[in-house]
């Protein structure tokens, strides 16, 4: 349950890549769905940047229009399919009356995202919050009811150029998560954010682009691929 403002501590030092587009997670319930729509309202060729859930909707994205992707960075996420415990929370998601109000993630879920040194971090965990609140109860239902069953058997298949960046102290997302992800996609670099929860973006901004940036400097000159 993020919006857009998760990546205006970033915002600067990407902007000389081309212009930021945002994907609009909001309105689907399946990575398919998410997917195409992120497609649709994408420009014909770019570099394609996903975090958490966005990083299995970034692998989909690549699957429908291959020759679309320039780059691709996998932040914090996995390849892995959803745990028997996340299943069921989406049941019980998909149980509660669609009028239930929403006001955002906990602050129990919020700071179980964040680095043990951030747990008090109000003004950070309030800003995950306020996320949540702007985004509604719609489109946490939505998400909360995508399925991810994973895709380790599908890396194969990624032929773009490829980060795969993790967080020293996710306690959301494995180490070994990442390390798969990364073995799995030919060629892939792999980065380590030492000093951050699963939240790189907001944590660990400036130290996030230290890694992203020199990276896509350093890519060759991209041409468009034909699907």
């Amino acid at each position: 349950m993020l919006d857009e403002t998760l990546w205006d501590d970033m915002r600067d030092r990407l902007a000389r890549f081309g212009p930021l587009a945002h994907a609009d997670l909001r309105h689907d319930s399946t990575l398919e769905d998410l997917a195409r729509r992120a497609l649709a309202e994408a420009p014909p060729s770019f570099i394609l940047i996903g975090f958490s859930m966005g990083g299995y909707v970034a692998r989909e994205m690549v699957r429908q229009a291959p020759g679309r992707v320039r780059a691709l960075v996998q932040i914090a996420t996995s390849t892995r399919p959803d745990s028997d415990a996340v299943r069921q929370g989406k049941r019980t998601v998909a149980r509660a009356a669609p009028s239930v109000s929403f006001a955002g993630l906990s602050r129990t879920a919020i700071a179980s995202s964040l680095h043990p040194r951030e747990v008090d971090n109000e003004a950070l965990i309030e800003r995950v919050r306020t996320m949540g609140v702007r985004l509604g109860g719609v489109a946490f239902r939505n998400q909360s009811m995508v399925e991810r069953p994973g895709d380790l058997h599908l890396l194969g298949e990624i032929r773009c150029p490829t980060l795969v960046v993790a967080a020293g102290h996710d306690r959301l997302r494995s180490l070994e998560e990442a390390q798969e992800l990364h073995a799995g996609i030919a060629g892939a670099q792999f980065a380590l954010v030492e000093d951050s929860g699963h939240m790189i973006p907001l944590e660990a901004p400036q130290a996030l682009c230290d890694v992203i940036v020199p990276w896509l400097e350093a890519l060759p000159p991209l041409r468009r691929r034909e699907p």
